[in-house]
């Protein structure tokens, strides 16, 4: 609150304790902003893909994470303290925030690319993160929230940005689409794409919660990708010739090769699932020859998929309710990344202040 003289400098953070599987909650200074900061307080926050891997430890982890950095980089909070610097917002404020952090210098900052800046620090990865009672975020990349938009939903708001980047990057309107992996991103992406006018959105996964998830959100069918007869179903469902749209959500290199047969000659496929390795897969065959476009999509665009983001809730048109399935307080973060681990938990939420 504006003119409290912030008595407590300590409060509860969630770190990254130590060079193996699992977090520690514990007790960490509370950040002072810097002249073009803002100190918010957060309120609830999302876990995500990312935060399992940081969970778990893997290889990825193990190359990228600062043991000791606090995690988290999605969630919604009110603007407690301002630096001497910031001119456009003010403590009470409830905003979330874009977690990609770049100087604005580089190429790319300067021509309208800045989610992809060469000097990006990721907050949860580079930086401390918002899995803590207080995060400090440079003034622009704060996103003040819509009134209407409630705290769970805004606490996602980064996750859903990556499904509103990869689906408009493919222009879907009056578009037939292929959804392969309805993981948590996957299904906020076939929302989107009903929103924007996808005609028919066909989906794949190995889960058959999921699939079923998929149909109610939009899908007209979700198909088990270990039998590879979904292909020739989906092309013939789209005149013989294969969907227009192929949207790769999961990461997996089969996937990747069957959504492109079943991607028609002239197709856009939009690839957002980070893969695990160097993959191998019948490039002649399945772009080449199919003279397809593959794009390579990260993160969010600053900040053109935030107003597109805000403009689609605003207009009531996604359905996200099924997809936030938990919501769990700070102090049962052990729950909540089980619950997401397991399969149990689509989105899972924690609450913190």
């Amino acid at each position: 609150m504006q003119g409290h003289p912030y008595p407590c400098r300590l409060m509860q953070a969630l770190i990254k304790h130590h060079a193996g599987p699992g977090l520690q909650l514990t007790t960490r200074s509370k950040p002072t902003p810097g002249p073009r900061e803002v100190l918010i307080r957060v309120k609830k926050v999302g876990i995500c893909g990312t935060d399992r891997h940081i969970w778990e430890w893997d290889k990825w982890a193990a190359g990228r994470i600062p043991v000791g950095i606090i995690t988290g980089h999605e969630f919604v909070g009110i603007i407690e303290q301002v630096g001497s610097a910031v001119t456009n917002y003010k403590p009470g404020l409830r905003v979330s925030a874009e977690g990609h952090i770049t100087a604005w210098k580089d190429f790319n900052s300067r021509t309208g690319n800045a989610h992809i800046a060469s000097d990006t620090k990721i907050i949860g990865i580079d930086r401390d993160g918002c899995f803590a009672e207080y995060v400090c975020v440079p003034e622009e990349n704060v996103w003040p929230v819509h009134e209407s938009i409630p705290d769970k939903v805004a606490a996602v708001l980064d996750p859903l940005g990556n499904a509103v980047h990869t689906v408009m990057a493919a222009n879907v309107s009056a578009k037939t689409v292929v959804v392969t992996g309805t993981g948590i991103i996957g299904l906020m992406s076939i929302t989107v794409a009903k929103a924007a006018g996808a005609s028919r959105i066909f989906a794949t996964d190995i889960d058959p919660r999921r699939r079923a998830l998929a149909k109610k959100l939009g899908a007209v069918e979700a198909f088990d990708p270990r039998d590879n007869a979904w292909i020739g179903e989906v092309r013939k469902a789209c005149k013989g010739e294969g969907a227009d749209v192929l949207l790769e959500m999961s990461g997996a290199e089969s996937a990747l090769s069957q959504g492109l047969g079943a991607l028609r000659n002239g197709g856009t496929a939009a690839l957002l699932g980070l893969f695990k390795g160097p993959i191998t897969f019948d490039i002649n065959s399945l772009v080449i020859f199919k003279g397809a476009t593959l794009l390579g999509v990260n993160g969010r665009k600053m900040f053109e998929t935030w107003y597109q983001m805000e403009e689609l809730l605003l207009s009531g048109r996604l359905e996200l309710e099924e997809i936030i399935t938990h919501e769990v307080p700070l102090s049962e973060f052990e729950r909540g990344h089980e619950l997401m681990i397991r399969g149990e938990g689509i989105k899972v939420v924690m609450a913190v202040g």
